[in-house]
């Protein structure tokens, strides 16, 4: 296999295949055991281009995985989620301690998922987005939750198919899914410090883009400056300020053109410019969506 090279895994079956793995018993739905997995040199800076939604509960795993710019190494029991047409890139390391990789990997096709509950409603679980680093961590009792369903799930896909079969499993996926919301919920919690310097460093971003009269700024390029995913950041912020990342955004700004409104006789305009709208009317429109008045109405309010 050449190095810097994207190899796309179209099937299951063809992940199976690459890992050294028999057929899976299922072509559209897939849990494997880690250990069952064959581990090559030769995978080291391999990307791959995977088609089918992957959930993995990994601990003790050799080599390190890059998402994005990000590496990260399992040696902790986490889970990480990877949606359709995402790249992931595995750094082999050989593993040099007495710890032996364990884990699963739950592989689910689209396909699956046509024509049920979990069709889109599975585009809206952010975690499918987060980066590798922001991977979620649990207890021992979280483990073993997951490590239920996960065999729920398998011994469903093994058994007689019948019209119930795919109904029972799609049950025990979104539940999976519920679980984990719920535990990445319990994670942004007991992260409040980090959670707060987050908030502080976005401050001093947003801040660092008023007072240089820059572009308005995005979502993609805050979480870009400060190494996280869009995703995770909206869902750190709702756990700490109650607002996803573009109501904070509009939040900040608002409260910046409120100050400038009350302190300065710029005109409307210039406020506008000196925030970064292009034009002062998309300006105006914003203010008076968030305050019910005008940005002129909101001065007059203080004479």
């Amino acid at each position: 296999m050449k190095k810097n090279t994207i190899y796309k895994i179209k099937s299951i079956s063809d992940f199976h295949k690459v890992r050294g793995l028999s057929k899976p018993q299922h072509p559209l739905i897939s849990l494997i055991d880690y250990k069952a997995m064959i581990h090559k040199p030769e995978y080291n800076n391999i990307s791959w281009l995977q088609t089918y939604y992957s959930i993995a509960l990994k601990k003790d795993v050799p080599g390190k995985y890059r998402y994005g710019i990000q590496d990260y190494d399992f040696d902790d029991g986490l889970m990480s989620f990877f949606a359709p047409n995402q790249i992931l890139n595995i750094k082999y390391v050989p593993n040099d301690t007495n710890k032996v990789p364990s884990g699963w990997i739950l592989l689910i096709h689209p396909d699956f998922l046509w024509n049920t509950s979990l069709a889109t409603k599975i585009n809206s679980y952010d975690f499918f987005n987060y980066s590798l680093n922001e991977a979620l961590f649990l207890s021992e009792k979280e483990q073993k939750t997951i490590s239920d369903l996960l065999e729920n799930i398998k011994q469903e896909y093994q058994a007689n198919i019948d019209k119930f079969s795919q109904n029972i499993i799609i049950s025990q996926i979104e539940l999976l899914l519920n679980y984990a919301e719920r535990f990445y919920e319990r994670q942004f919690i007991t992260r409040k410090k980090n959670n707060h310097e987050i908030l502080s460093k976005l401050d001093a971003i947003l801040n660092s883009y008023f007072e240089n009269q820059t572009q308005l700024p995005t979502v993609h390029a805050v979480a870009d400056q400060l190494h996280i995913s869009p995703n995770y950041l909206s869902s750190t912020l709702k756990s700490v300020v109650g607002l996803n990342t573009q109501q904070y955004i509009h939040e900040k700004l608002i409260s910046k053109a409120k100050e400038i409104l009350s302190t300065t006789e710029l005109s409307v305009s210039e406020i506008a410019y000196l925030l970064g709208f292009e034009h002062s009317q998309s300006f105006s429109k914003l203010f008076k969506n968030k305050t019910n008045l005008s940005p002129s109405e909101f001065r007059a309010s203080f004479n």
